[in-house]
């Protein structure tokens, strides 16, 4: 349940692929460097050790200016249905604070799964809104990428 005055994030999308499939995407470093971040966004590096207590960094890069890192720790990690953990800037901008995020995962039947968003608390809805932003398009990025055929 919501609080008023809580600024929080809440995102589903449906995904080709089931849970198993997704939650590796969603946590191999290799894989997560794939889809991660906005539109023209690259992530050079992907350091993470998977456990609850573990930390993870990622090097985002952006089309232009410099590159700056995701941190945080892992809080749940039960594969394939949930994982979540903190979620801060190295160099945070005055206006954020660490959230916390948590991704559900549900089967929908033999070839698609629900991923299910959730974060916040944030300290503005400017940040918020940013943060969908990016959320939007990197999970738009995820989908492309799990559509696509393989090859072979």
């Amino acid at each position: 349940m919501t609080q008023e005055g809580e600024l929080r994030l809440h995102l589903q999308r449906t995904l080709d692929g089931l849970c198993s499939v997704v939650f590796r995407e969603l946590t191999e470093p290799q894989k997560l460097a794939r889809w991660w971040g906005p539109d023209g966004f690259t992530v050079p590096s992907v350091e993470s050790e998977l456990r609850p207590g573990g930390a993870y960094r990622i090097a985002m890069q952006p089309p232009e200016g410099e590159l700056f890192y995701l941190v945080g720790e892992f809080i749940e990690v039960e594969s394939p249905e949930r994982l979540s953990y903190t979620f801060r800037w190295e160099d945070p901008d005055p206006e954020d604070r660490e959230t916390v995020v948590t991704l559900s995962l549900h089967d929908l039947d033999a070839a698609r799964s629900e991923l299910v968003l959730d974060q916040g608390d944030f300290a503005t809805e400017r940040r918020r809104a940013l943060h969908e932003e990016g959320w939007s398009q990197s999970l738009g990025k995820l989908g492309e990428l799990l559509a696509a055929p393989l090859d072979c």
